[in-house]
């Protein structure tokens, strides 16, 4: 008997991690927001992976127009522009507003990868705060551009904007009209101001760079929105 005591051990031990693979792979196959190997999909929840996946979309023009395929989003893919660093290969329109609100000028055509960050976006933190601050939907986004071939202000890197990786965003429009822009109802004041601050906040993570008229001047007027890829995935939020 002793002799089968260490075998009993280690047969107890191999059915316990038995046990415990299976739990786990029934609780990847139902959470694949956690996992970056499962396939990204619009209606997924947000969960540890999702960042990194919408990074992925950016370098990856046909698994991104497919996700948006398979979600019966409307859009309209714009051709091509621009070439070498400042060519952008995923730029599109959105039709209708049932992922995102109408964007105001509606010609901006950000990359895919920022498109389908901007839908997550908009379901899991502009209409749940416009109804906590509001108790009403935002129906329009106002912007000020996604594609421009140029150098980040102040230094010698490229931007985003060179390859439409990027949206910058520059007031809310209520569903009764009301207009919270940026310029004129950041600093602190009233429910438009916490508004604006915890849309800020709890973007954090969802795109790669969050830039706040916190972050300097140039963004006084506006939220930049990106999707860059950096080492390690590090996001930036300012």
């Amino acid at each position: 008997m002793k002799t089968l005591r260490p075998y009993l051990i280690w047969f107890a031990v191999a059915v316990l991690l038995t046990i415990g693979a299976i739990f786990a792979m029934r609780w990847a196959r139902d959470h694949p927001e956690h996992f970056s190997g499962a396939r990204f999909e619009l209606a997924h929840p947000q969960g540890w992976a999702t960042h990194g996946k919408l990074v992925a979309l950016a370098g990856d023009d046909a698994a991104c127009f497919a996700a948006f395929d398979r979600a019966d989003a409307g859009y309209l893919r714009r051709p091509p522009v621009g070439n070498g660093i400042c060519r952008a290969s995923q730029r599109m329109i959105l039709t209708g507003n049932k992922f995102v609100p109408t964007m105001r000028p509606a010609g901006a055509a950000p990359g895919c990868a920022v498109t389908a960050a901007m839908v997550l976006w908009d379901r899991d933190v502009v209409q749940p705060l416009a109804a906590k601050h509001f108790g009403q939907k935002v129906v329009e986004l106002e912007n000020l551009g996604s594609y421009n071939c140029r150098k980040i202000a102040g230094r010698e890197a490229q931007s985003e904007h060179s390859t439409a990786n990027a949206i910058d965003i520059s007031a809310f429009i209520l569903a009764d009209g009301t207009r919270v822009t940026l310029i004129n109802d950041w600093e602190p004041g009233d429910r438009r101001s916490e508004f604006l601050h915890a849309v800020r906040d709890e973007t954090c993570g969802l795109f790669s760079t969050v830039l706040s008229p916190d972050h300097n001047a140039a963004h006084a007027n506006h939220f930049h929105f990106d999707m860059a890829a950096r080492t390690a995935g590090w996001t930036v939020c300012r």
